[in-house]
């Protein structure tokens, strides 16, 4: 599976941005993952695409929304009241196998990913 990640970019607290995975194919379990400066990746959110379940870190709940596009394999991710601390590379993450919905945060258990998108809030 191809994921190729954009929307990226440099905002200031309180405002918005929307992230996008471009995928070669849905898999079962897609997810975010950021790297925060000098910190280790975390899951952000995820999503089973038959379900439509999604999990979210407590950090972005109420905040942050995974969804698939209308159209098309792309995945979302819709950030809003950014802080500081959401800085970070963000990575879309595809599984191939099935996953317990407890692990989905996990970035152990996913074996594609895409490149990155920079995102920094100041």
């Amino acid at each position: 599976v191809q994921l190729v990640e954009s929307g990226g970019g440099s905002v200031q607290a309180g405002e918005s941005l929307t992230l996008s995975c471009a995928a070669s194919k849905l898999t079962v379990t897609m997810a975010w993952f950021r790297v925060p400066p000098g910190k280790k990746r975390e899951g952000v959110a995820a999503t089973y695409t038959t379900t439509k379940g999604k999990y979210y870190a407590d950090s972005v709940k109420g905040r942050f929304r995974i969804f698939r596009a209308d159209a098309g394999n792309t995945l979302n991710l819709a950030m809003n009241n950014l802080t500081p601390d959401d800085s970070g590379m963000y990575f879309c993450a595809a599984a191939d196998s099935p996953m317990h919905w407890t692990q989905a945060l996990q970035s152990e258990h996913y074996n594609n990913w895409g490149e990155g998108t920079q995102v920094t809030v100041s």
